[in-house]
């Protein structure tokens, strides 16, 4: 019997998945987040897997990533259920190795067909297979995508990477406010290389430290360079490390940045993630201290999905929190979501901190967040990740939302 894999974390969509799944003879298992997908992935070895791209634990192109560098994973076919049809997914998922996309809502024949036509593929590749030089490089091996970030780094080579700016906006007024800083990396041998790949292995090698001071001191400069072009200049939030938090020299060196680029304090943000700031609570207050003496501003990434507890959250030194895109999708459908982001953005207030959701997409979505009187958004309902070329006309024509 045919096993599929379903990793959805929306309860009600996977059983109905797996119901239809199961009237059709397969055999159907479920799994509610990505890290769950993995396991079952690694230890059922189903013949198809139907994904959601937004998932929490691991989202679906982390999902994907890994998958495709396991052996006993690397060819099963993998399809993304996503309610987001925005070219530049598509594009990352199919360099990742994804084999089709379906977009919510499908019909059952929509998704009975992409996965007949997936499993008959994969039946004739295993009954003729092709030359090795026509097998497409998936998986790249990940010693073989280290060894490419290795060699860049110490040659640097830094010319591969690119900063990409995706905007932060007001929700009540529609303006722009702030934008944040995003690495992209084309490699002249591997071509597009995902960040779910490209951060966790510059993290687990210590490549994530070269890589963030220039990730930081680009923004720095980009930033000069628009304020010598006379634009309204937002401030440009960096995401740090935790790597790269912990340098003993790392308060020194956002000194010497704003110094050398003759910034003013104001124009730079940055951002730790949850887990990041609570690792050493104490050491963590002392840096953020020193940051926030400097004149910068500080945000808490992924507010909600980490384990800070409310007691240290009002002693660290934040002026912005970030609510995961997690409990932003589906927002309009989902009670528990709706529920626990109300909560979120109420303890930001109650804290005196501007609160910022991730992952809008959709109208429904803002309207619901403009209710909740959430400060900014950002995500693909207003723009996707920009080129510094789009953005710096993105900022000169003034853009606004207006909705």
């Amino acid at each position: 019997m045919t096993k599929i894999l379903v990793i959805e974390d929306e309860e009600s969509v996977r059983e109905n998945i797996l119901d239809l799944l199961e009237a059709e003879d397969f055999d159907a298992i479920g799994a509610a987040n990505g890290r769950l997908g993995i396991d079952l992935a690694l230890s059922e070895s189903p013949d198809l897997i139907l994904c959601d791209l937004m998932i929490p634990e691991i989202n679906g192109f982390a999902v994907l990533a890994v998958l495709r560098e396991k052996f006993t994973t690397s060819s099963v076919p993998f399809i993304f259920l996503t309610a987001r049809s925005a070219k530049v997914d598509v594009r990352q998922g199919m360099e990742l190795g994804a084999d089709d996309y379906l977009t919510k809502p499908f019909t059952r024949a929509e998704l009975l067909t992409a996965i007949s036509a997936r499993l008959k593929r994969q039946a004739a590749i295993i009954k003729n297979p092709p030359p090795h030089a026509e097998v497409k490089a998936h998986p790249k091996e990940m010693r073989v995508i280290e060894n490419a970030l290795r060699r860049t780094i110490q040659e640097g080579k830094f010319r591969e990477f690119q900063m990409y700016y995706q905007p932060i906006v007001d929700i009540k007024s529609g303006e722009m406010i702030a934008v944040e800083s995003l690495i992209r990396w084309w490699s002249h041998k591997l071509g597009l290389v995902s960040p779910a790949e490209l951060i966790p292995l510059a993290e687990s090698t210590g490549l994530i430290i070269p890589l963030s001071d220039w990730i930081l001191e680009t923004v720095c400069k980009q930033t000069r360079t628009w304020l010598d072009n006379g634009l309204d200049v937002l401030p440009s939030c960096v995401n740090i490390s935790a790597s790269q938090f912990i340098q003993p020299n790392f308060v020194e060196k956002v000194a010497s940045l704003l110094s050398t680029y003759n910034l003013a304090p104001h124009y730079l943000e940055l951002e730790f993630t949850e887990t990041t700031m609570m690792q050493d609570i104490n050491k963590t207050i002392d840096i953020l201290q020193q940051l926030k003496s400097l004149g910068v501003k500080i945000t808490m990434d992924d507010f909600g999905t980490g384990s800070s507890s409310l007691i240290y959250l009002k002693k660290i030194p934040l002026d912005i929190i970030k609510i995961d895109q997690y409990f932003i999708y589906n927002l309009s459908q989902d009670c528990q979501k709706l529920a626990i982001t109300k909560a979120l953005i109420q303890i930001g207030q109650n804290l005196n901190l501007k609160v910022v959701a991730k992952g809008v997409e959709t109208v429904s979505e803002l309207k619901i967040l403009r209710d909740l009187r959430c400060y900014a958004m950002q995500g693909y309902l207003f723009s996707q990740p920009l080129s510094s070329f789009d953005f710096e006309q993105m900022l000169a024509s003034k853009q606004g939302l207006h909705i």
